[in-house]
């Protein structure tokens, strides 16, 4: 038994030994249990996933903008030779992540409320330096994942985890959270990243400004994504101020430190700002989608979330969940065998029917459950042939709670409908745009100028990361947000 357990502490010696390598930042060894070429292949699959989940921003212009400038970052990185990655997301959240192996992304939501180059240079720093240090390498060593849906803030049961994150590895990889220590490693690699490329890395300090006004703004209730994983903002603006000095003074760079106001604000001309309506949107608990040409009710105080692959919503406490998707096939019935195989499925009636005159195949089924002690699952299954396309929307809770939201999952299924109503099928989304002052004042007074409303004027201040109080000269180029 002495010689077996020997043995196994020796075999365990030399895992670790064979696991410890030297982090690039550091230079110190460390245990990690991923190779480089795993590392890039974990991001290398989780990219298709995330673009599915969140999809790419379509402005050609502005994604080859953010890859010169990430591949600028990259290039005096740790690790330059890494195939980086850096893209834009069709979000409005505010938000800008990394995952392993150099895919770098930030949102249009964090795009518009940067106000030059240097502070987006900044965050693709730190975004740059959490791949460098190899962060999320890391995290995955020190915590396990496990497929749990986030819908606006609800934590899904994890046993509808299958059903509500189809993209698991992307998320799981984007959820990762980073310590402090990390935060603070990767905020002094975007000074140093951005500053040897000549920008004024203060400037990165100020964005924290502005994200900790969006978090007040909404109550505090809500962090940006960027903070709610990351230190106080009001700390690390004190704390990246004075990384800036000390790298400025490192490299005997601080004078004619690049800010780059004016080149930047004319990209965002046009950004389109807040939810897309065309994308799908939620108003007066209801779902409208004018480019498919649909609606359907949102049950009352359900949260939902939108996306290019699905809709979700889900009530607070997180037992029940509601999706709509696409599915595939030639009719009804093959489309609907196809789905109930992905989920593993097994149906306990089905029927025929019509939905507001939509064909439809209505199917209950259950699924056994995959951990030990767990619940079975119950789901209502409708699937509607509409306009050449075949929706499948899916209830889904534990068989126990089924009888309690059968009849709002059927409410919701039977209230899908053509969408006719002109303000709906031609609502357009909010985009930005940039206006040169004609006549100086306070922003309060260029704004109003401008007509933007009273009620809209904090978040017009907080998107120009100034106070109304400010003195705005005439000549300066500020955000609006209109038509």
């Amino acid at each position: 038994m002495k010689r077996i357990l020997l043995f196994g502490s020796l075999a365990a010696a030399v895992a670790l030994a064979n696991s410890c390598a030297r982090n690039p930042v550091t230079g110190k060894k460390q245990v990690v249990f991923t190779s480089e070429a795993q590392e890039i292949q974990q991001g290398a699959e989780a990219d298709p996933q995330i673009v599915a989940q969140f999809g790419l921003y379509p402005d050609s212009a502005l994604q080859r903008y953010i890859r010169e400038r990430g591949n600028a970052v990259a290039a005096v990185s740790h690790r330059p030779g890494l195939q980086w990655s850096y893209k834009i997301l069709d979000s409005d959240v505010i938000n800008a992540f990394a995952t392993p192996g150099g895919y770098v992304y930030f949102t249009r939501g964090i795009m518009a409320h940067f106000n030059d180059e240097a502070q987006m240079e900044g965050v693709l720093g730190h975004e740059t330096g959490h791949v460098t240090a190899r962060h999320s390498v890391i995290q995955q060593r020190n915590q396990m994942l496990g497929q749990v849906g986030l819908i606006a803030g609800v934590i899904i049961n994890p046993n509808l985890g299958q059903f509500a994150d189809q993209v698991s590895q992307g998320l799981g990889l984007l959820l990762l959270k980073f310590g402090r220590d990390d935060e603070r490693q990767a905020d002094e690699l975007g000074v140093e990243y951005s500053t040897k490329l000549g920008y004024n890395a203060h400037r990165m300090a100020e964005f924290f400004n502005t994200l900790k006004r969006q978090s007040q703004a909404a109550g505090g209730q809500t962090l940006p994504p960027f903070l709610s994983t990351h230190p106080d903002p009001g700390d690390r603006f004190v704390t990246v101020n004075q990384l800036a000095t000390e790298w400025q003074q490192k490299t005997g760079n601080t004078a004619n430190l690049k800010v780059n106001r004016d080149t930047y604000l004319r990209r965002l001309e046009g950004l389109v700002y807040g939810a897309d309506p065309r994308q799908g949107f939620v108003e007066n608990g209801a779902f409208y989608h004018p480019e498919l040409r649909f609606q359907f009710p949102v049950p009352q105080g359900w949260q939902s979330q939108n996306s290019p692959t699905q809709f979700q919503m889900a009530p607070q406490d997180g037992k029940a969940l509601m999706i709509l998707t696409l599915a595939e096939g030639n009719n009804l019935q093959t489309a609907a065998t196809a789905q109930l195989q992905k989920y593993g499925l097994t149906a306990r009636s089905q029927r025929s029917g019509t939905v507001n005159g939509i064909p439809a195949y209505i199917v209950v089924a259950d699924q056994q459950p995959q951990q030990q002690g767990a619940a079975p699952l119950r789901t209502l299954n409708y699937f509607l042939q509409y306009n050449n396309a075949i929706y499948h929307m899916i209830g889904v809770t534990s068989a126990t709670d089924y009888p309690a939201y059968e009849n709002q999952f059927a409410s919701v299924m039977e209230g899908f409908r053509s969408l006719t109503e002109a303000d709906k099928l031609n609502r357009k989304p909010e985009r930005v745009h940039i206006r040169t002052v004609a006549t100086g004042g306070t922003l309060r007074q260029v704004l109003t100028s401008y007509n933007v409303p009273e009620r809209r004027l904090d978040e017009l201040s907080i998107l120009n990361g100034m106070q109304l109080t400010d003195n705005v000269a005439k000549g300066t180029l500020i955000k609006t947000v209109g038509p």
